[in-house]
This record gives structure tokens, C-alpha cells and sequence, in this order.
């Protein structure tokens, strides 16, 4: 009897070779849709000379994409229960290519952008998917490596995007940040044909049409209002208020129908776990803060410190280095010793880096900055793989594939809220200094450099520079809530600290 409560032998130090060559795959995948999401923000004013449209017009290449991922993520969970994780990974992996390729054949920017919402359609299944067939095969013994590896593209994607974009830009064409995705998606493919265990779906769970009706357009609506922010420069106008509340009215609707309900599109259930409940909170902070700081670093060298946007890319390059030392040991140690400690002293790690961005200048040391920027790099790695560790964890294996989900919409919707809340802040900190608002009007090409007096222009830059200072002093505010929920994480191992039945699986 007691073999039923002894360890697997799975819980080893290491992960084993098999699951690091399912990792490999896994990464290769997500480093893919995640540079790609942030590898165009680059190609923007090529794309206007490109296809004579405007910057608000070649904008919709990134919103659409976003927007698809926001639409299909929510279905991928039933999808994956229902058709099996490894067939529906390389589905996804086909449109996300098959996009690409058609990306880069483009002659119009209407055309790029359907291309590009084809792309997100597989982009969007990608990472969930990963982290449950991830979560799987490692076991949640070992949850804290898994989430470590996950970590690696969304800290990196953001960082090497624009200087992959800018190098491929500048030395071959724009035609080439999609199809690079060619050759990658083929070794992708092939290596999951291979890896990947065989799929043991159930096809007998019912699919929530309802619940796809509300959850898929609201999000996709609520984000189309919340990424129009920074255009419109406020909340109040007619196009962000309408589709954000007429999302969130859907999103409601949602929540009230799948209270209680079995199988619905989202498990809202999971939400019984304290730990799961604790980590999306945590996460939500971070995720407000960090993606609205990752808009913020390049935004600053770019328009402060006048670099070319490759120089920009390699500048960030510090905090990608943190991140890869820290990352791998605090996924070891939250397996051994529970992700409370180590998230708290991650917080604390990341307030000592952002604090030097709160007083930054025009003239601020580089050397000052890009230790600033490797600190910062050793609080996110101690910071994100605990918070994941501590959601994953809580979860049994028939919950994974549906909580990879919920953890997935909840980081698309942190993130796309937390950027456009710190474009806000900027955009009207600039506004109000007219010095700034002139200096930002030359940048933008709107107002002739030679008509603006020198000391204006000097004026301008001291001023911007002051208006960094101050929307990053939010963004450490937003870190510092972080801390109130991360008081709460467990400070022991996650895996098995649950009970094995929550009473919302019980219907």
C-alpha cells in the first residue's frame, strides 16, 4: 500500500534528457510567436514608406496580432483536452509559419494585416500549449525548472525583438523578420513530431459555445479599447470606452455563466486553489509593471539618448543577463524551498534597480544604467519562475492544460493593460511641458528641427528625460503592490500542498 504514497522517481535533481529535449522544442516555439510580437514594433515606419499608409493604419499589424492571440487562447485549453496537446501544438505551429510566409509576400498593408491575425492565431496556442505539455512531462515535483525554462522567451523575446528586427531591417529587408520563421517553424515541427509523447485525448467533454460567444470577442474587444489608449492619449474617448466596457460587460457575462459550470471554457473553479489565486495576483502587479517597464527602457534610449534602434536592442542586453543567471536557480530552489521567499527578495532586487531609473536624467551614466538594467535582470529571474512555479504547481494533472490557459489570458491582458497605462502616464507628462511636447513634434517628424531654438530643444530633452523619471516612479509603485499578495505565497514546495480534488471538480 505504501507504494501509492511514495515519490515517482520522476522528482530527481536534474531534469531528465527527455524532458530537455521536450523543453527545447517547447522554447524554440515560444521564442518564435514572442519575438515575433515585439520584432515588428521595429518595422513600423518601414511599413508606412513601404505600403504610403499611416503610422495609425500599420499600427494594426501589432494590435491585430494581439488581437488574435487574445481570441483563440481562451480556446485552447478545451482544444487541447479534446484533440490532444501534441496535434494541436503542431496545428498551431503550421499557422504561426504558414502566416509568417504569407507576412512576407504582403503588397499592401490591409493584406499584412489579415496575414499578420493569421499569424496570432497559432501564436496564441503556442505558449499555453508549451507550458502544459511542458508541465506534464516534467511533473509537478519539478514545476520550479519547468517554469524556468518557460521563462527564457518571455524575458528574452522582448529584449533580442528589437535588436533581431533592426539587424535584419538594416541588412537584408523587412521581408525577413517573417521569413526567418520559415526555417525554425520546419525544425520546430519536426522536432515535435518526434519528442512530443503520443496524445490521449477526451473526447467525450462538451465544447462551451456559450462561453466562447462571451469570453473570445470580450477580451478581444476589451484589449482593442485598452491598446487605443495610446493613441487617443486618454481614457474617456468614445474609442476606448465602448469596445473596453462593452468587453468587459462580455467578460462578466462569462464569469456568470461558468460559476459552477462543468467543463466551461475556463475552469473558474481552479480559483478555489489559495495558491493559484495568490500567484495571478502577484503576477498581475508584475506583469502591469514589468511590460509597461520593457515599453519605457527602449522608449527612453531611443528618444532621450538619440540611439539607432539596434544600439538600443544591445543596450537592454544587461537585463537578459540577469534574468539568465538568476532564472535557473530560483527554479531549482522553489522546488526545494517554495516560491514565497524567493519572490519577496526578487521584489526587492527589482525596487533597488527601478529606483535608479526614477532619477534619470538626460545625462545619467550609461554605466549606471546598464548595471541598473542587470539588476533588474536578477530580480525578474528570481521573481517570475516562483509566481509561475507557485499557480502551476497547485494544479492536478487533468487541471494543467485548462489553468495553462487561464494563467496565459491573464498575462495577455496584464501585460496590454500595464503598457498602455505607462504610454498614458508618458504621453501626458510630455503634453504638459511644452518644452518636451516641441522636442517630441521634431522626433516625430511633425515640427521642421531647424524652426526650434537650441535651447528649446535642450529644454525639451531635459524635459522628456523628467518625464521617464516620473512614469517609472509608477512603475515602481506598481512593483510595491506586488509585494502584498507576494506576503501570501507559500513558503514551503507547491506540488502535492492541495487538496488532489478541488470541490469545483466535483459537478
Amino acid at each position: 500500500m505504501t507504494t501509492t504514497t511514495t515519490p515517482p522517481p520522476v522528482a530527481s535533481d536534474k531534469l531528465d534528457s527527455g524532458v530537455l529535449r521536450v523543453a527545447g522544442v517547447v522554447v524554440l516555439g515560444a521564442i518564435m510567436a514572442i519575438l515575433d510580437a515585439t520584432v515588428v514594433s521595429v518595422a513600423l515606419p518601414t511599413f508606412q514608406h513601404e505600403f504610403h499608409a499611416t503610422y495609425a493604419t500599420v499600427a494594426w499589424t501589432m494590435t491585430g496580432y494581439t488581437l488574435a492571440l487574445a481570441t483563440v487562447i481562451p480556446l485552447t485549453g478545451w482544444a487541447a483536452d479534446r484533440f490532444g496537446t501534441k496535434r494541436l501544438y503542431l496545428t498551431a505551429l503550421a499557422f504561426f509559419v504558414i502566416g509568417s510566409v504569407l507576412c512576407s509576400l504582403a503588397d499592401s498593408a490591409g493584406q499584412l494585416i489579415l496575414f499578420r491575425v493569421l499569424q496570432g492565431i497559432g501564436g496564441g496556442m503556442l505558449a499555453p500549449l508549451g507550458m502544459t505539455i511542458l508541465t506534464k512531462a516534467a511533473g509537478p515535483q519539478r514545476v520550479g525548472r519547468v517554469m524556468a525554462v518557460m521563462g527564457i522567451p518571455m524575458l528574452l523575446g522582448p529584449i533580442s525583438g528589437p535588436i533581431l528586427g533592426g539587424w535584419l531591417i538594416q541588412s537584408a529587408s523587412w521581408h525577413w523578420i517573417f521569413l526567418i520563421n520559415l526555417p525554425i517553424g520546419a525544425v520546430a515541427f519536426t522536432a515535435a513530431l518526434r519528442v512530443f509523447a503520443p496524445d490521449q485525448p477526451r473526447p467525450s467533454e462538451s465544447f462551451d459555445f456559450v462561453g466562447m460567444l462571451l469570453l473570445s470577442p470580450g477580451l478581444a474587444l476589451f484589449l482593442y479599447g485598452v491598446s487605443s489608449i495610446p493613441e487617443e492619449q486618454k481614457v474617456g474617448t468614445p474609442k476606448v470606452l465602448i469596445p473596453a466596457l462593452i468587453g468587459l460587460a462580455l467578460v462578466a457575462g462569462f464569469i456568470g455563466h461558468a460559476r459552477g459550470r462543468p467543463h466551461a471554457l475556463i475552469d473558474l473553479g481552479l480559483f478555489r486553489k489559495r495558491n493559484l489565486t495568490i500567484a495571478v495576483i502577484t503576477m498581475t502587479f508584475f506583469t502591469l509593471a514589468f511590460m509597461g517597464s520593457m515599453l519605457l527602457f527602449p522608449s527612453y534610449f531611443l528618444q532621450v539618448r538619440g540611439e539607432t534602434t539596434l544600439d538600443t536592442g544591445l543596450l537592454l542586453a544587461p537585463q537578459g543577463l540577469g534574468a539568465m543567471l538568476t532564472m535557473p536557480v530560483a527554479g531549482r530552489l522553489t522546488d526545494r524551498i517554495g516560491p514565497g521567499k524567493l519572490v519577496l527578495g526578487g521584489i526587492a532586487v527589482i525596487l533597488a534597480g527601478m529606483t535608479a531609473f526614477t532619477q534619470i536624467d538626460a545625462s545619467t551614466s550609461y554605466g549606471l544604467l546598464l548595471s541598473a538594467l542587470f539588476v533588474l535582470g536578477l530580480g525578474m529571474g528570481m521573481t517570475m519562475t516562483p509566481i509561475m512555479s507557485a499557480a502551476m504547481g497547485s494544479l492536478q494533472q487533468r487541471e494543467v492544460a485548462r489553468g495553462s490557459t487561464t494563467m496565459n489570458i491573464i498575462q495577455q491582458a496584464a501585460g496590454s493593460v500595464g503598457t498602455a497605462v505607462m504610454s498614458v502616464v508618458l504621453t501626458n507628462r510630455v503634453l504638459a511641458d511644452p518644452a518636451s511636447a516641441t522636442y517630441m513634434g521634431v522626433m516625430q517628424g511633425k515640427v521642421p528641427a531647424d524652426a526650434v531654438p537650441p535651447d528649446v530643444l535642450a529644454a525639451g530633452v531635459s524635459g522628456l528625460a523628467g518625464s521617464f523619471g516620473f512614469t517609472f516612479t509608477v512603475a515602481t509603485l506598481l512593483i510595491v503592490c506586488c509585494l502584498v499578495p507576494a506576503f501570501l505565497l507559500p513558503r514551503k514546495p507547491v506540488a502535492g500542498t492541495e487538496p488532489a480534488s478541488a470541490p469545483a471538480l466535483t459537478h
